[in-house]
C-alpha cells in the first residue's frame, strides 16, 4: 500500500468523510521522483462541527501519527464541514511551489 492509500484509508475509517481530496505535492520539493513525503489533504466531514481548526488539526495528527512519524515530512491540511465547504465555493487554493534551501526568495532577501 503507497503511503497515499495508507492516509486514505486511515481518514475514511476514522471520519465520516463528505469529501476527501489527497494530493501528493512531493514533486514541489526537492525529493527524489515519485517520493510520497509531502500532501495536501482537503477533507470536509460533518465530524468537524463546532470544532475549532485547532482541535480539527489534532484529530488529523492522531489518526495519521505514523505516516507524520515516518515517511511525511509536510502534510497541509484543509478541513471543512459541509457549510463551510459550501461557502467557500468548493475550493482551496493552490500550494505554492518550495523554495527549498538553495533557492531564494526575493520578497525576504534571500
Amino acid at each position: 500500500m503507497t503511503v497515499a492509500q495508507a492516509i486514505e484509508s486511515k481518514v475514511r475509517d476514522a471520519l465520516p468523510v463528505a469529501h476527501l481530496q489527497l494530493e501528493n505535492e512531493s514533486h514541489k520539493h526537492g525529493v527524489p521522483p515519485n517520493s510520497e513525503t509531502h500532501f495536501k489533504l482537503v477533507l470536509v466531514s460533518e465530524a468537524f462541527q463546532g470544532q475549532m481548526p485547532v482541535r480539527r488539526h489534532q484529530t488529523l495528527y492522531g489518526v495519521l501519527a505514523k505516516e507524520l512519524d515516518g515517511p511525511v515530512h509536510a502534510l497541509a491540511l484543509h478541513l471543512f464541514t459541509p457549510d463551510e465547504w459550501r461557502a467557500q465555493g468548493g475550493e482551496v487554493a493552490a500550494s505554492p511551489d518550495c523554495l527549498g534551501g538553495s533557492q531564494h526568495d526575493p520578497e525576504f532577501g534571500q
